[in-house]
């Protein structure tokens, strides 16, 4: 299976998260080293009924393929007209979001909610290959609905048999959520029951992490989520690794600068006003979390109350750190708090209590 010029098999590809793989920041991802990214997950009946967020969300330039787009839904009436109209757009692959665990989700029996009825799910795959013009389909999964009902195997037999092209694995159970230590190794096992190309997801925060779990476990591939979060770095950093067996380390000061403005000046052509400082906001932390004095610069730019403070903020905290410093209290407090939650943005009246959550 091929992603633009390269194969399955030399592919690190960024995951879909929402209010993260905007255009932006899958563009970033891409010039990082991204074979393959995605848009945000999308509502297959937002996409049917023109939600314009639904289709704002799908919305893609020419100039980032080989990209995704994600599905959500649990209805063939909605699911096949989304995706016949998703296909005009020529996406590289469309994927069913089986796996996002959120209660607000799970509740309507989408995303994992599907877990449990693999033949629900292979339906619904069966109708996404009937719309798909020959785009190839895929599913999002994790292991199960909690460690009494691990039917991954399932899940995949039935995307299998119904069309599927690849099959993503969150390697923990709806019941996990992010807070425990994804289990590589029952990746290793499901990829030996079945044909489909696996690429695997979960706990990918290093180019070490990468390159562990593809080499331990046989799958063709890796999906980084969080693991890219003011890192899209880990593309280049992996994908060297793996090929040379060097990894050329962390980016130096200058090129973090030039990486994190260039990223601002795409946010400030996606965005406005309060949602392009929110967008900005959350992204200069999440670059500069590893170093030494994240602490004040959370004080800072949570405070900031326009573009332009942002920027010099920024830009004095860059001329001041320094890149060794990563070993400190600080630094630990923020990463092991990011590691443990999924780090999305709160509501302006929430900021003074934390940036995570």
């Amino acid at each position: 299976m091929m992603f633009g010029n390269e194969p399955l098999g030399s592919s690190i590809m960024l995951a879909p998260m929402a209010e993260v793989s905007d255009a932006p920041f899958r563009k970033i991802a891409k010039e990082c080293g991204a074979t393959l990214t995605f848009t945000q997950m999308v509502s297959a009946k937002g996409v049917v009924e023109n939600s314009f967020e639904s289709l704002k969300l799908l919305a893609f330039s020419r100039d980032e393929k080989p990209v995704g787009v994600q599905i959500l839904g649990n209805d063939p009436k909605y699911i096949y007209p989304a995706v016949k109209e998703i296909a005009r757009f020529k996406p590289d692959i469309i994927d069913l979001n089986c796996g996002c665990p959120k209660q607000q989700v799970t509740r309507y029996k989408l995303g994992a909610g599907l877990l449990n009825d693999p033949v629900l799910l292979g339906k619904l795959v069966k109708t996404m290959v009937s719309a798909s013009g020959g785009i190839p389909v895929s599913v999002k999964i994790r292991l199960g609905w909690d460690d009494r009902n691990i039917n991954v195997i399932d899940n995949v037999k039935a995307a299998e048999d119904n069309g599927a092209s690849l099959v993503f694995i969150h390697a923990r159970t709806r019941a996990d959520k992010y807070d425990v230590a994804a289990r590589w190794d029952i990746l290793a096992d499901i990829k030996a029951k079945t044909n489909l190309p696996i690429v695997g997801n979960g706990s990918v925060f290093t180019p070490a992490d990468v390159v562990e779990m593809k080499k331990n476990t046989g799958i063709d591939s890796v999906l980084v989520a969080r693991g890219a979060l003011g890192n899209p770095f880990i593309f280049s950093r992996s994908r060297s690794l793996f090929e040379t067996g060097n990894d050329p380390g962390e980016p130096d000061k200058e090129t973090l600068r030039s990486t994190i403005f260039k990223h601002i000046k795409l946010l400030e052509i996606e965005y406005t006003g309060a949602v392009l400082l929110n967008h900005v906001k959350k992204n200069i932390i999440w670059y500069l979390r590893y170093y030494s004095g994240i602490n004040v610069l959370l004080e800072k730019v949570l405070s900031a109350n326009n573009l332009e403070d942002l920027k010099l903020i920024t830009d004095k905290h860059l001329d001041n750190i320094d890149l060794t410093q990563t070993d400190t209290p600080d630094v630990a407090e923020v990463e092991q708090r990011f590691r443990n939650k999924v780090l999305f943005w709160l509501a302006p009246k929430e900021v003074n209590k934390s940036c995570y959550q």
